[in-house]
């Protein structure tokens, strides 16, 4: 049903993004980024955060980290992860293929600025297999998501 919302999504707001489902799962950045023949930074990994009662959605690069100092001055509380339990309930998407498409409960989304180094990136697609490849900014777009920088990098 997952994997259904956010085709629905895509057909409405954008007809021209191809979800791509392969057979086997990319569940995990580095599973994905084998699986798609990318760097694991190109991976958009979607977070599911409590931030006081609020619950949020930050989509980062593949091989960030949440930077709690920069993620408590940025959203003015303590951030924490979401009980994987809850996650899928307010997503409506299974761990492993959490976006910020096709929601089944409207979210504030995030997207770190760290993504902005890619001209594409590669996000879940609401199953354990699905992704799409699109430009930051568009993914901004499409979610009416806000710029932030809450996560530390590597590179």
């Amino acid at each position: 049903m997952s994997l259904a919302s956010v085709r629905a999504f895509f057909a409405e707001r954008a007809p021209d993004i191809e979800i791509i489902v392969l057979a086997d799962s990319t569940a995990t950045v580095a599973l994905a980024a084998e699986a798609h023949g990318v760097e694991p930074a190109r991976i958009a990994k979607t977070l599911t955060l409590k931030v006081g009662e609020r619950i949020v959605l930050l989509v980062a690069r593949g091989d960030a980290r949440l930077d709690n100092r920069k993620a408590k001055d940025t959203f003015g509380a303590k951030v924490r992860m979401l009980e994987a339990e809850v996650v899928a309930d307010v997503t409506g998407h299974p761990i492993g293929g959490v976006c910020p498409f096709g929601l089944a409960t409207p979210l504030p989304v995030y997207c770190d600025v760290s993504l902005k180094v890619f001209e594409e990136v590669l996000p879940a697609a609401g199953a354990i297999n699905a992704a799409i490849r699109i430009a930051p900014e568009r993914l901004v777009d499409l979610v009416g998501a806000q710029w932030v920088d809450v996560c530390q990098t590597a590179g």
